[in-house]
């Protein structure tokens, strides 16, 4: 199986530098396992810090307006979404805040 990667936008406007740097931190404490990028654009502009989640044959996601307030339920979402055969997640609720600020779901 392979290894989610999750992409932050670092091109943001206001983007916060220490936020890929927090999420790497919070990923290894919690054991998961996830390949962490930067990317100069993912024209999620209206709603900035933009950061996706992909696995190979999983829905892809996109969120808006993430911060590091954002990373426990980022947490939770990879937990979830290792769990999860084809990356659809039943339920949304446990990710709190996070799961209004989803951008786009894209089928896997």
């Amino acid at each position: 199986m392979s290894t989610p990667a999750v992409t932050l936008c670092r091109t943001c406007r206001d983007a916060d530098p220490g936020l890929p740097g927090a999420v790497a931190a919070a990923i290894e404490q919690a054991g998961l396992q996830a390949e962490l990028n930067g990317v100069d654009c993912m024209s999620g502009c209206r709603r900035p810090q933009t950061i996706a989640i992909r696995q190979a044959g999983k829905t892809a996601y996109l969120f808006g307006e993430f911060t590091r307030d954002d990373i426990p339920g980022l947490i939770t979402f990879l937990r979830l979404y290792r769990d999860s055969p084809d990356g659809n997640l039943a339920d949304a609720r446990p990710l709190g805040a996070l799961r209004m600020k989803a951008i786009a779901r894209i089928p896997g």
